[in-house]
């Protein structure tokens, strides 16, 4: 059941009453259900310990959407690994598309993101995927690899595998857009391929790897259906349990 995972990602959306409420609503519907999946709640910083303290931790894990790339100092508005860690939160987004895009975070700010992270005991969710452009000039696979080998590659297996991969095709975020079943399948096995050449396919064998490109309850249940895909990083359709319980529920 671990290795499969629906998270969602909030974003920057709903106040702290607004987010309270929505994990409360989740709770309360997911209480007496029995799970084929982890749920996973990505809150802004400013609510965690609240989410945190109105879950049930046996059903639903909290993670915060970004960290700090340095441990501690004078970096006014940042939040480091330890305050996340310290809040409740278990697990940590590194690396979404909209912190590349937006943000500029290098590859080197981000494997200072996910060695921080591992210190102090939170799980990365690391996202990798391509632009447009990228996907129409044939380079997907040779950009994820990237990705993947310049962050993640200077890790012992036993820190790897506390990784969640998640693959999101930019194109297809936010934009209603969403890859075809062949491309997702595709790009998830070119995933366990690349990180299997450097440790070995046993050794990856536990590695969760989603799919976070407008992932919704229209579609959950043939993308989970595919062989390599362990699960998703909802966005919009996280921001209500109407819309997000199917996708739960998809497994």
């Amino acid at each position: 059941m671990e290795k499969r995972i629906v998270a969602a990602n909030w974003k920057m959306n709903t106040t702290l009453p607004e987010g309270i409420a929505l994990a409360k609503e989740l709770n309360e519907t997911l209480k007496n259900k029995t799970l084929k999946c982890r749920v996973i709640l990505s809150v802004p910083f400013t609510h965690i310990t609240s989410v945190v303290a109105v879950v049930d931790a046996d059903q639903i894990a909290v993670a915060a959407e970004n960290i700090a790339d340095q441990p501690a100092g004078a970096y006014t508005g940042e939040v480091s690994a330890a305050m996340v860690q310290s809040a409740g939160a278990t697990y940590a987004i590194i690396g979404h598309s909209e912190r590349r895009a937006y943000y500029h975070e290098t590859s080197e700010i981000l494997k200072r993101k996910i060695n921080l992270a591992l210190q102090h005991n939170l799980q990365p969710i690391y996202c990798v995927g391509e632009t447009l452009v990228e996907r129409e000039a044939g380079r997907e696979a040779s950009v994820v690899e990237q990705q993947l080998k310049d962050v993640l590659f200077d890790l012992p297996i036993e820190q790897l595998t506390r990784i969640v991969i998640a693959y999101e095709p930019v194109w297809a975020i936010g934009t209603g857009k969403t890859a075809t079943t062949e491309q997702v399948d595709q790009m998830h096995a070119c995933i366990r391929n690349i990180l299997a050449a450097q440790y070995g396919r046993p050794a990856i064998a536990p590695i969760s790897v989603l799919y976070g490109g407008s992932c919704n309850a229209d579609n959950a249940k043939e993308l989970f259906a595919l062989p390599n895909v362990d699960g998703g990083l909802i966005g919009g359709a996280s921001l209500s349990v109407a819309k997000f319980l199917p996708v739960i529920e998809a497994f």
